[in-house]
């Protein structure tokens, strides 16, 4: 297990980033408000957008970490379904500017949150109840619908909620029964974001976080066929991204998830065979 040193400078520039960043978030939050919700939903995304722009630009110059974005060629034109992973943070605002106009699917609970909430219904954010059933699942697939007929992109991440780098896979059902009622191709999005912004830490590394976005999933698979190809080509451009990050310079700490992973993946048999895949 090759150990990445984290140095008082890391310290020092993590710090920094964080104090912008949310000191920025708080004045995207309440310079706009006196005309926030009487000007268009074009006006929210703009407030949004640029609150996304400038986190990636503080990200980029205090942090020193960076955003590649690959595979934009599987991006088709106006509204679509992209199913992401999720293990960070970060990808809840750095995949904004890549839309014209993207919606997010997140859990209820966010709406009720003061100002925030109500600038994500303002924006037109797709909020879901998980624990509301059938018609939880019906309202979500309405909402879905009436965003892409609209030509908005709308990302939803499969596992519900941030897992760390290397951690087995826990895809769900919802990306299922969105893909299989609105009969709609899906692109996947594999990402390494975790390494570098780790869920609930304050530490910021510096180095390349990488977004692929891969060749969509037509419609037309059951779900059961549509969730194991999802998870099978996400997990895959995951396990790849991490072993690239393991030969990056300078080399992210990596969590005990990550490096369990990466001694899984080295065990594959034979020269030429894809990596082992995380089971369902």
């Amino acid at each position: 297990m090759r150990r990445s040193p984290v140095g008082a400078a890391v310290f020092i520039r993590s710090a920094a980033f964080n104090l912008a960043f949310y000191l920025m978030t708080a004045a995207c939050l309440i310079l706009p408000l006196p005309v926030y919700f009487i000007l268009p939903q074009g006006f929210a995304m703009w407030v949004v957008r640029t609150w996304a722009k400038i986190g990636l630009f503080l990200l980029r110059a205090i942090a020193g970490t960076r955003i590649e974005i690959r595979g934009r060629e599987n991006l088709p034109r106006g509204g679509i379904l992209v199913a992401a992973k999720h293990q960070s943070a970060l990808e809840t605002f750095a995949l904004i500017p890549l839309f014209a106009n993207p919606t997010y699917v997140m859990k209820r609970q966010l709406r009720w949150l003061p100002i925030f909430g109500q600038y994500t219904i303002k924006a037109g954010m797709i909020h879901v109840d998980r624990d509301g059933g059938l018609s939880a699942m019906r309202k979500l697939t309405t909402d879905t619908r009436a965003a892409i007929d609209a030509g908005r992109e709308v990302i939803i991440f499969p596992e519900g909620t941030r897992r760390p780098p290397g951690a087995p896979s826990e895809y769900h059902g919802g990306v299922g029964h969105l893909y299989r009622a609105l009969k709609a191709p899906v692109v996947p999005l594999a990402l390494n974001s975790g390494l570098y912004w780790p869920r609930r830490k304050f530490m910021r590394y510096p180095g390349t976080v990488v977004f692929e976005f891969l060749p969509p999933i037509p419609a037309g698979l059951d779900s059961r066929a549509f969730l194991s190809r999802l998870a099978d080509v996400i997990e895959t451009a995951s396990d790849r991204l991490l072993l690239e990050a393991d030969g990056a310079s300078p080399r992210p700490p990596f969590p005990q998830s990550a490096e369990a992973r990466l001694a899984l993946i080295r065990k594959a048999p034979s020269p030429g065979e894809e990596p082992l895949r995380q089971p369902l």
